[in-house]
């Protein structure tokens, strides 16, 4: 009888809910959990807000001390901003006063035409030899170390047309280095004066220097010449 009565009672059995039912806790806790976190994350940082942050202070005051510096090393070494202070011949001793033009020695104007002349070498060399068929030599040509006013003519006004140098011709055109009208390089009398002196007497040459007062003769005779040389023209100067 005891046992048939045990067989009688009902078991114990844990209680399993239905898909459905799970989906929904599932949910259930993940909404709690999302919520938990989002709050500790505003507790945390806080709210994004428009506009810019400040530069941290050590950055101002290096970009600060850079500006001061730099304002400090432009007015000392500023020189006025007068370009005469990169004038070879400008003399701080004489504080910038009016004492007339400064005599150069003859190394002195050999090494100013030297410099002048590294607008040449494209076409002449540093050699002066030229190029074969297309810009004629400076070295051993009568036309440099020649006639003084045909040369001082070529450089101001430049030259165009056929021309024989040391047996071969030459069919180019050189442009105008003075200030004439028309346009050039517009060197003044001076340098143009350097730099024949220079060629005149470099790679072999021996010719007597040109002097500025030269140049400005010549640039004052053709005042009003506008266009370049040819061979025939300069012709007449041969001698002189």
């Amino acid at each position: 009888m005891s046992r048939s009565s045990d067989h009688s009672k009902p078991a114990n059995k844990t209680h399993v809910p239905a898909p459905e039912d799970q989906r929904a806790e599932q949910a259930g806790v993940n909404d709690e959990s999302l919520v938990e976190v989002h709050s500790i994350l505003l507790r945390e940082k806080a709210e994004p807000s428009e506009g810019f942050s400040p530069m941290p202070l050590f950055l101002l005051g290096f970009i600060s001390a850079l500006i001061f510096g730099v304002s400090v090393y432009v007015v000392h070494y500023r020189g006025d901003f007068d370009p005469l202070v990169y004038d070879h011949r400008f003399s701080a001793a004489a504080g910038g006063a009016d004492v007339g033009p400064v005599e150069l020695t003859p190394a002195q104007i050999l090494a100013s035409g030297r410099r002048a002349y590294q607008t040449c070498v494209a076409c002449h060399q540093a050699n002066g030899q030229g190029v074969p068929g297309a810009f004629p030599p400076l070295a051993g040509t009568e036309w440099v170390t020649g006639s003084e006013e045909r040369l001082i003519r070529i450089l101001l006004h430049g030259l165009t047309g056929p021309i024989e140098v040391n047996g071969n011709t030459y069919n180019g055109v050189m442009p105008a280095f003075g200030r004439v009208p028309g346009g050039g390089y517009n060197w003044t009398n001076e340098r143009i004066a350097h730099v024949l002196s220079f060629i005149r007497n470099e790679w072999g040459n021996e010719a007597s220097f040109i002097t500025t007062e030269q140049v400005d003769a010549v640039f004052r005779a053709e005042a009003g010449r506008s266009r370049p040389w040819t061979a025939e023209e300069l012709a007449q100067f041969v001698g002189n």
